[in-house]
């Protein structure tokens, strides 16, 4: 799908941002601004909130990607630069990753996480997951960790996504998902609302910002329909594997 197909969000059409509704218009800019006020603690609260166990998930999401030698990745939404970090180290010489978020507070905390660490085979892009500023079929791979939730229109997104990938290209998607072992899912709900928005107010300084991402987490697709909406965006060979009982899941799909 071409970006001139797209059409931009109408001032009268609504989505959720969080438990609110809002204009279409209105929610990419409540998200930038949830972003820009906790973007250089982000990493320190991923590591607060799973007890570490964020780091697990992105690197399940890389070894079941698998990717190959001098390949390209556009990873979305990966402003801090954790996927992008995982998938050179995994790819080894002559990979190339192009990290494009909304956020530019986040791409900065990546680009300098990046250069502290003397990685050069990235380049970074302020772009929108529902118009990204990159000709069709140009990368390898395309992955989303924990930002396909806050995109406001979902499917423009995978449909985009899915433009950008060369035929015989992979896209791969970590989010959280639905609980699937019985008893756990109250103990989640507990501790994600009770809890992870006091951590927030202690660590990053902002309560309001984590009970958003609490209440974004309920409003996203559970497993099986997250799934249905790649088929319908045109990926093929769609698959997804649970994590940690279903807290997260990995979503796997090829543009064929």
């Amino acid at each position: 799908m071409s970006q001139d197909s797209q059409h931009p969000a109408g001032a009268d059409s609504t989505t959720h941002f969080g438990f609110e509704t809002v204009a279409e218009q209105d929610k990419a800019r409540r998200v930038r601004g949830v972003f820009d006020a906790v973007a250089k603690r982000y990493d320190v609260m991923n590591d607060f909130m799973s007890g570490g166990v964020h780091r697990l998930w992105k690197t399940a999401m890389i070894d079941w990607l698998n990717p190959a030698p001098r390949s390209r990745l556009l990873d979305v939404a990966g402003g801090t630069g954790d996927i992008a970090f995982r998938f050179l180290d995994k790819a080894g010489d002559g990979a190339h990753v192009t990290v494009a978020d909304i956020n530019a507070e986040m791409i900065v905390v990546g680009r300098d996480r990046a250069l502290d660490q003397g990685r050069l085979a990235l380049d970074w892009t302020v772009g929108d997951a529902e118009r990204l500023p990159f000709a069709d079929r140009s990368f390898d791979y395309v992955t989303i960790a924990f930002g396909i939730r806050n995109v406001t229109r979902i499917p423009v997104a995978l449909k985009d996504m899915r433009r950008v990938l060369k035929p015989g290209g992979r896209f791969m998607c970590l989010e959280f998902s639905k609980v699937v072992v019985p008893g756990m899912d109250r103990v989640y709900e507990d501790y994600s609302f009770k809890v992870i928005p006091r951590i927030g107010g202690l660590v990053a300084g902002n309560a309001d910002a984590y009970r958003y991402l609490v209440e974004s987490i309920r409003r996203f697709p559970d497993q099986d329909t997250f799934a249905a909406m790649l088929r319908e965006a045109g990926f093929e060979q769609v698959q997804y594997r649970n994590l940690t009982g279903g807290v997260a899941a990995i979503h796997s799909g090829w543009r064929l």
